[in-house]
Formats: C-alpha cells, sequence, structure tokens
C-alpha cells in the first residue's frame, strides 16, 4: 500500500504541481485547499505525511500542525515557507514539524525531503544475525541490524557511558534513591544544546515513575499570556478562546515529571505563582475555584546566568532557591571530548533504526579528528550533523570527509577571522574567511540576522544565502 500525504496550499498552482509530481513518485496525495479543509480531512483519514504552506488565510501552517500535536497526531509535517518567514519556520520545527523546505523550490529537493521525512519516521523494526543488507537495499526501507538497547532506562545509561559525567551520574543516583521524592525539585544548568532535556529525563527514569508521564514545555516558545493555561489548566470561559475546559501539565502529569525547559525566559508575574505551586503543591486551574494537588516532580533548565537576572530584577531570587534544591551543571562538549565517541556512536545507532541504515560505529581515527572541534552547539550540533550527514549520505562508513569543512578541521565558527589565522597558522581560501565572518558576526549579535546583515554591509536574503551556500543554516537560526 503506498504511502500517504496531504498537500495544503492555498495557491493552486503549487498544490497541483505537487499532487501531480508526488503521484507520479507512487505516493497517494490529497489536496486541500485551507487549513480548515486540512483539518477536516485528517479528522476522517490518516496520512504518513503533511506539507503545508506556512502562511494562509484561516488557519495558518503553524496553527494547523498546533492543531495535529493537540490532537495527539504525529504525523510528520513539512511546512513550505517563502523568505520572509525562516524565523517563523525554524519556530515550526521546535514545536514539532519535521523540517521546512523555501518557496521556490525545486520539486526534486520536495521529492528528497519527502523520502527523507517518511524514512526517517517509518517505523523500524530490529532484526539481529542478519548479512549487512546492500546500500540498494536499504534505499528500500530495510531494517538495521545494528543492536540497539533494550534498557527501559536510556536516558540514564547514556550518562552512565559518558566518563566525563561520572559526577552527574553520582548525583543522580541519590536524587533517585531520595525519601524526599517528587518533593524536591531539580535545576539543570548548561549551554544551549548540552543535554539538559538527556539529564530531564534521566531523572524521571532514576525517579521510580518511568511510567508515569513526563511532560515538557518551553517557557521561552510560549507566550507568557498561554503558559499560565499550559501549566496549570483553565475552565471554559476563562477567557475568549477558552471554549472547553482544558488541563495543563502539572495536572496531566500525575505522578510523573513537568520538565520547564528555560525557565530563565518566564516572566516575573508568572514566577511568583510557580513559586506558589511549589511550595504548597497545590493550584488552581485558570478561571477555577477547585484547588488541586501537584503530585509530580518539577525540573527545570536554563543556559541563562541566573544570578545575573536576579541582579536585573528578570528573575525571583526565592524561586531560584526553591528550584536549587538540587541543582545539576552540565559542562560543555568540548570540556568533555572523552564523551565524543560514546555519542557519537549512540546516535549512529539511533540513526541506523529510525532510518533503516546500517553505517558502523565511527573509527577511533574519526574520533580523534572530531574531539579537536570544539562543538560549541554542543550535543544538538553533534546530532543534528551526523543526522543530516546519515539522511543525505547513507555512509556505510563514516569518515571525515562526510563533515562540514571546519569540523574536519577543528575551527571554531565563533573565531574571528585573526584568530582563525594566528591559530591556524597558515592561509585559508576565501570561501573560509567569508563563513567564519558570518558566524561571527551571527554569533556577537546573538543570532540576530537583521543587525548581523547590517554589520556585514549585505541584505538579509543575501546573508540567507550565503547561510545555505555554506550549510550552516541549522547553527545560525538555532538561537536558544
Amino acid at each position: 500500500m503506498s504511502e500517504r500525504i496531504l498537500v495544503v496550499d492555498d495557491e493552486a498552482a503549487i498544490r497541483h504541481s505537487l499532487e501531480e509530481a508526488l503521484t507520479a513518485e507512487g505516493f497517494t496525495v490529497t489536496g486541500a485547499e485551507t487549513g480548515e479543509a486540512a483539518l477536516a480531512t485528517l479528522h476522517n483519514e490518516s496520512y504518513d505525511l503533511v506539507i503545508t504552506d506556512l502562511k494562509m488565510p484561516g488557519v495558518t501552517g503553524l496553527e494547523l500542525l498546533q492543531a495535529l500535536r493537540h490532537q495527539g497526531h504525529d504525523t510528520p509535517v513539512i511546512m513550505m515557507t517563502a523568505y520572509g518567514d525562516v524565523e517563523t519556520a525554524v519556530e515550526s520545527m521546535r514545536l514539532g514539524a519535521y523540517d521546512f523546505i523555501q518557496k521556490p523550490f525545486k520539486l526534486s529537493a520536495m521529492k528528497s525531503q519527502v523520502r527523507a521525512a517518511l524514512r526517517a519516521t517509518r517505523p523500524a523494526t530490529v532484526e539481529l544475525n542478519e548479512s549487512p543488507p546492500s546500500k540498494a537495499s536499504r534505499r528500500r526501507g530495510a531494517t538495521s541490524t545494528m543492536p540497539v538497547s533494550t534498557s527501559a532506562s536510556p536516558y540514564m545509561d547514556m550518562i552512565c557511558a559518558c566518563p566525563g559525567l561520572g559526577g552527574i551520574r553520582k548525583l543522580l543516583e541519590k536524587v533517585g534513591s531520595s525519601r524526599a521524592g517528587n518533593d524536591t525539585s531539580v535545576l539543570v544548568r548548561g549551554e544551549s544544546g548540552s543535554g539538559k532535556e538527556i539529564v530531564a529525563r534521566a531523572i524521571h527514569e532514576v525517579s521510580g515513575v518511568g511510567s508515569a508521564p513526563f511532560m515538557e514545555i518551553n517557557c521561552a516558545a510560549v507566550p507568557e499570556t498561554l503558559l499560565e493555561s499550559e501549566l496549570m489548566g483553565h475552565e471554559k470561559g476563562a477567557f475568549t478562546d477558552a471554549k472547553a475546559r482544558k488541563e495543563g501539565l502539572f495536572e496531566v502529569a500525575g505522578d510523573g515529571t513537568i520538565f520547564l525547559d528555560e525557565i530563565g525566559e518566564m516572566g516575573v508575574l508568572l514566577q511568583s505563582r510557580l513559586l506558589r505551586v511549589i511550595e504548597n503543591r497545590r493550584f488552581r486551574r485558570v478561571g477555577g475555584k477547585e484547588e488541586l494537588t501537584v503530585n509530580a516532580r518539577i525540573v527545570a533548565a536554563t543556559n541563562r546566568e541566573l544570578e545575573a537576572a536576579i541582579q536585573e530584577g528578570q528573575f525571583r531570587n526565592d524561586l531560584y532557591y526553591r528550584l536549587q534544591v538540587v541543582e545539576i551543571i552540565i559542562p560543555p562538549l568540548r570540556d568533555r571530548p572523552e564523551d565524543i565517541g560514546v555519542l557519537l556512536n549512540a546516535f549512529i545507532q539511533e540513526f541506523n533504526l529510525k532510518l533503516g541504515l546500517r553505517t558502523e560505529l565511527a573509527s577511533p581515527e574519526l574520533i580523534e579528528t572530531l574531539q579537536r572541534y570544539p562543538w560549541p552547539g554542543n550535543v544538538r550540533e553533534m546530532r543534528n550533523v551526523l543526522k543530516r550527514i546519515m539522511i543525505l549520505e547513507e555512509p556505510d562508513i563514516l569518515s571525515a570527509s562526510h563533515f562540514p569543512t571546519h569540523i574536519a578541521q577543528g575551527r571554531d565558527p565563533r573565531l574571528g577571522r585573526e584568530a582563525q589565522r594566528s591559530s591556524a597558522g597558515s592561509l585559508t581560501s576565501l570561501s573560509d574567511v567569508e563563513r567564519d565572518q558570518i558566524l561571527y558576526t551571527l554569533e556577537k549579535t546573538e543570532n540576530n540576522k537583521s543587525k548581523a546583515a547590517r554589520i556585514l554591509g549585505i541584505s538579509r536574503q543575501t546573508l540567507r544565502e550565503k547561510l545555505r551556500q555554506y550549510a550552516v543554516a541549522d547553527e545560525a537560526s538555532d538561537g536558544d
């Protein structure tokens, strides 16, 4: 049975061309002119993939994505977007979109992206002790032959396997065995991409509540006006759009774990309400009178210097000390190079399973090469780079040539041109100099593309073209 795709776009020409092109590839394709029509179709039919325009009259692509996730659908979604909507498209990925593609696009590029999305989200089975499949058979979706962990504690297992996280492992074991249980809140600190969510999920595992829900929310990604409702729920009629009662995360989590990512971005008013919830272990839904009990453990995470935020009046010191009952600080990946091989091989096994590949584990030589790169984006950067390589290249054996030049050469993209020249001790190409300066400027402007473009003396469109040219769009767009 062919895989089913729903194409949503108010522009008939684009919708029809995609329907025709994807049908010719053997897919069963349905078109929808509006977001409302798409929601109605998805209510009655199931699809393996949704391709939707970002900006449409009525229900937008972003709202369609949010509705799907709210209804419990995990269907992969590809966003189509114009140049000016890149930031919103990146935000859609944080909310659960698989990927986005910019208009105008080539049909061949869309076909490749469709195949990658379906391959990445297709259920895979693990078959041990079978002969290695050929690359041709892998492209047809053959099953992975890599052994994978069947442990009930995969996140804790990953931490235990990393020599550089030995201190964190011992702390997590104490948290798990604490008699205080879920009354003990935990604050996880570390640079962006360092693995704070992995630690939070490991806490959930060692707390003996693995079967209970793990509920997470990014406090920086949800408007403050909606964040309180997301956490505490609301009653019908509590505000204009409250058409029915909604249970919040504190209620849904039950005896499990609530992970408040980027807690440093929460507004001060909501911080005071959160403090009362943590202290009293009770709350009310927005617009409600009934007091409900919080049984879940609260784990918060931040990459901000909260002490500085307290001095600036942006974070409550009483909430800080209440969250800091147990504080876990994750060192950046550059300070624990001994973990690079462990993480790399874990991600290879993960993507082998998801993509139906059988890429061999990394050689000592490749690990040594990757240890020379400082990984400014930490574990997230490594995982994203490897995912892109395995989707596009499907390598049997990974080598340094598969990685971007600056990674293979161990060059830190955050450093300026003079620092790069002095550290390299040799001449470099003009394109490398241009790329390094663009990344350096983005770093200094905290990924503000408008400001970076002004400093560089180019337009935002030119800056985006340069980022695509140097294959660094993911790095530059990830500003959290």
